[in-house]
């Protein structure tokens, strides 16, 4: 790729102008990563800034999975969540893969001619990459991923500004990355031991008092009783901590696949069926059958875990209405989505408990006046549906009832197998 000269000789004052304006654009980029600790706001920053600065069409993010060592997309200007876990790279056989094996600088004039292109990328989302660089993100010495700004518009010609500026972009952002998944753990690990104190206690009590040799049998029997929910319940918190920490950390792995999502209301419908058939609650479906790509198994557990609650929180023969509906048709999201919703007939949210319905461990009190849960199951809901690049909201009414919606990505394809527009449980006999 011919990049163009612009040392001092070569360049005029409106170079040096633009020059300035780049790299004071460029601090004001580095001041927002230093204070963004969302690691998904933080990559979508990074690839924004480096599509602005290099003047190109297109950007993205390719991170090594500390674990496994695998390369992966974790942000891309055009690319879908689904379709960035679609898509592993290579670390044999891409130009992603060689940047972040070597440390150094690649720069590709015509990608469809070069070796290290990997094609498949280009052929799942039908783009076409003409040119592009690419720089290692590099903290403390070491490779953490690549950062890549593809197709300079119009073609022009890259300039050593252009590429100096991307290398500072991808090693500020590289010690963002970092700095953002240390607050993390630190933080999830700092709320997680706190957590787990209440449940710890329980059980020391627990075996303090049946080392009593004169504790009466039924006593005993009530306090093995208590144990072994103690036992349960941080069973469940801790599956449910590492389903968090996956989350947040970006090490989740959605499995996309395309499918309907009556089939999958109908799969969760039956799996409570027995709880709310034991309060005469009933779970109407309401709307119309659409294929969603997404991951089967993540968008299960958010619709099971939005039906326990609303069969937990609901009155007695109260009613769940499960809802599918196009957005073009509502208006209230983007055309190329479907809104989902699970409304309850029970006893509301306060306006004071609802801004924080998705923070962890944040639990709203039964109409009993306790708490229970481990705090993370609507965390957990709201992050797997961001990780689909979606968004999840609750609107509530004390005395009233509650509504979770979200939305998923739709299928490119019609479904193949309709299915009738409602269905209905009721309680059994």
């Amino acid at each position: 790729m011919t990049v163009q000269d612009n040392s001092p000789e070569s360049v005029s004052f409106d170079s040096y102008r633009q020059l300035l304006s780049r790299y004071e654009r460029l601090l004001e980029i580095s001041r927002q990563l230093n204070s963004t600790l969302d690691l998904g706001t933080l990559l979508n920053l990074i690839t924004g800034a480096a599509t602005e600065l290099t003047d190109t069409e297109e950007a993205s993010i390719l991170l090594i999975d500390p674990s496994s060592g695998e390369l992966r997309f974790e942000a891309a200007s055009n690319m879908t969540p689904g379709m960035m876990a679609a898509i592993p790279v290579p670390m044999s056989g891409s130009i992603g893969g060689w940047v972040a094996t070597h440390g150094e600088i690649l720069i590709v004039e015509d990608a469809s001619q070069d070796s290290r292109w990997f094609g498949n990328v280009d052929k799942t989302i039908q783009f076409e990459t003409r040119n592009l660089i690419a720089v290692p993100m590099k903290a403390h010495n070491r490779v953490i991923g690549v950062l890549e700004a593809v197709n300079r518009r119009d073609n022009q010609p890259w300039t050593k500004d252009h590429i100096n500026t991307l290398v500072a972009l991808a090693n500020q952002a590289a010690i963002a990355i970092q700095n953002t998944r240390l607050f993390q753990q630190s933080d999830f690990i700092a709320e997680m031991v706190h957590e787990l104190r209440t449940p710890l206690a329980a059980l020391r009590a627990s075996t303090a008092l049946l080392l009593r040799p004169k504790l009466p049998d039924d006593r005993r029997q009530d306090i093995i009783v208590t144990m072994q929910e103690e036992t349960e319940r941080l069973t469940a918190m801790t599956t449910a901590f590492l389903d968090l920490a996956r989350l947040e950390s970006g090490r989740t792995r959605l499995e996309m696949e395309v499918f309907g999502i009556f089939r999958l209301i109908a799969e969760c419908v039956e799996v409570v069926a027995p709880q709310a058939s034991e309060r005469g609650i009933q779970i109407e479906v309401i709307g119309e059958n659409h294929e969603t790509e997404a991951d089967w198994n993540k968008i299960k557990q958010v619709m099971l875990n939005l039906l326990t609650n609303a069969i937990k929180y609901n009155r007695e023969n109260g009613h769940i209405y499960c809802r599918v509906e196009l957005c073009e048709d509502t208006g209230d999201c983007s055309p190329e989505h479907m809104l989902l919703s699970v409304q309850d007939t029970g006893y509301g949210i306060s306006k004071e408990d609802q801004p924080h319905i998705f923070d962890k461990f944040y639990r709203v009190a039964d109409m009993a006046g306790y708490t229970t849960g481990t705090g993370l199951g609507l965390s957990i809901a709201f992050r797997i549906v961001q990780a689909h690049g979606c968004e999840m909201t609750v609107t509530s009414e004390v005395d009233v009832g509650t509504t979770f919606s979200f939305t998923l990505p739709l299928a490119e394809r019609a479904p193949e197998h309709p299915m009738p527009g409602s269905m209905e449980l009721t309680p059994r006999e």
